[in-house]
């Protein structure tokens, strides 16, 4: 049955973008267990001294702390890019590149654990501080790389997804 073969291949990218999106939420949310278990708010533990800390901040704004006070307008505009993200990776999966489905992968699963920080605690958990950048989580790293493999795909000639 051509059909059914067929059937087969249309869920494999599919069940593993879910599979992407799912371990970037999951491996976020674990990271912030764990640094919970480990740490309060404010404090500093150097892993590589001078260069590398676990220093956990609550933020309620945007990246690096920015339009701190508005708790309700990001956990909007959250859900706004979840459902917007979730819209153009199914119906444009096909016609992607495979760096392209990566990056909006990517995109999805850190955006999906900094919306879960701010439903569920009204803030987002950041604790990666390299001293020289505003301190960072799982999810930002996720989602910075995904807009640079989003950028790199839209400017390269890589084959879409068959």
């Amino acid at each position: 049955m051509p059909g059914a073969r067929g059937a087969g291949k249309i869920q494999r990218p599919i069940r593993a973008v879910a599979y992407i999106i799912l371990s970037i939420f999951f491996l976020d949310q674990l990271s912030k267990i764990f640094l919970d278990k480990l740490t309060r708010e404010g404090s500093s533990i150097p892993v590589l001294e001078g260069v590398f800390y676990i220093s956990r901040v609550h933020n309620t704004g945007a990246a690096f702390g920015i339009f701190k006070g508005f708790p309700c307008l990001f956990v909007i505009i959250g859900v706004f890019a979840v459902i917007t993200i979730g819209v153009i990776l199914a119906r444009k999966i096909y016609s992607l590149t495979t760096v392209e489905v990566v990056g909006v992968s990517f995109l999805l699963g850190g955006t999906l654990g900094n919306l879960a920080d701010r439903l569920r605690l009204g803030y987002v958990v950041d604790f990666l501080d390299f001293r020289v950048w505003p301190v960072f989580n799982i999810a930002d790293s996720f989602i910075t790389v995904g807009a640079i493999l989003l950028v790199l795909g839209l400017f390269s000639g890589h084959k879409k997804i068959k």
